[in-house]
């Protein structure tokens, strides 16, 4: 038969009210922080989970700044694009004023004059640049894609010539922007393509309905009076006018396609919140209710303890 000493039944007792006292501080920590994972020893087998899931939060986080980044290239580049048509459309309509045989060369200097200006424009906006990068020329974003010379009048010389007509290398017809892609990456293994190259919108330097020898073989003509060659520029500019409105339609799907990644982003980030509020956060109504039972139990221990630890020698010496 064991022998129970005052010393063992002690030792009981206070293994038992530290435990009591240790479950009602880790409640009480739970209700003060409000999380019930504060450390790995609370839950080894949440916590992994919760580890999941701020990783990947945090990967959808930056796939949502992606996406947001992308959507901001994309409507810039419609814009852009925008621009150009106006500046396209309106050439048109310069063209089939000029074309018609009635104009004196002082209504055609006029209209040359304005295309000359409409030329600066176009130029300007093929180098338009957002956040410090140029947008037409792929992945050489740092450089100019249209740096042409100037004329002594201050008018770009897009026809590479010298004043004794010998070629500079520094035309049109010499100039092929960065073919480059730039990938935004909008998802796990997803890679989108967001950039346009200038030679998809204005043309490749050899083909007949880029944009810049148009505006240079009209003002030639406009100069010489030649309403046929005038007239042989309407079908070039109505083809490059349906690239640009082929590109601008491109661009609407991609665009398209990232909001609906966008969308798809915000649900899925909403999701791995709530599980990662189920996996990590207190409930307070139960921490209470469970704080409040712990503690009228160690109370009790408390007034069990008393009683069970018998008088010593000092107290019948009082």
């Amino acid at each position: 038969m064991l022998r129970i000493t005052s010393n063992m039944m002690s030792s009981q007792l206070m293994l038992n009210l530290n435990r009591n006292a240790q479950a009602m501080n880790t409640t009480q920590n739970q209700l003060a922080t409000g999380r019930k994972l504060n450390k790995p020893s609370d839950d080894p087998v949440g916590i992994t989970y919760s580890l999941r899931y701020r990783g990947e939060i945090a990967s959808n986080e930056q796939y949502t700044k992606n996406v947001d980044g992308a959507l901001s290239w994309l409507d810039f580049n419609d814009t852009v694009l925008s621009q150009t048509g106006q500046v396209v459309q309106r050439l048109r309509d310069l063209s089939v004023q000029a074309a018609t045989g009635s104009n004196p060369q002082s209504a055609l200097d006029s209209i040359k004059e304005e295309v000359g200006q409409l030329k600066e424009q176009l130029i300007d906006i093929a180098n338009s640049k957002l956040n410090g990068k140029y947008i037409f020329n792929g992945e050489s974003y740092d450089k100019k894609p249209y740096d042409f010379p100037k004329n002594a009048d201050g008018t770009s010389n897009i026809t590479g010539l010298n004043t004794d007509g010998t070629a500079n290398g520094t035309g049109i017809t010499n100039l092929q922007t960065d073919k480059g892609l730039i990938n935004y990456s909008v998802g796990d293994s997803v890679q989108l393509p967001i950039n346009l190259t200038g030679t998809d919108v204005f043309g490749n330097g050899t083909d007949a309905d880029n944009i810049f020898k148009i505006m240079d073989d009209l003002t030639q003509n406009l100069t010489s009076m030649n309403f046929t060659g005038i007239s042989a520029q309407l079908d070039k500019i109505d083809s490059r006018m349906e690239t640009i409105l082929t590109t601008r339609a491109e661009l609407g799907a991609k665009s398209n396609r990232i909001e609906l990644m966008q969308g798809r982003l915000s649900d899925l980030n909403t999701n791995l919140t709530d599980l990662q509020s189920k996996t990590e956060d207190a409930d307070y109504a139960e921490l209470i209710m469970k704080s409040k039972i712990q503690e009228n139990i160690y109370n009790a221990s408390l007034s069990a303890g008393s009683k069970i630890i018998q008088p010593t020698l000092v107290d019948f010496l009082r």
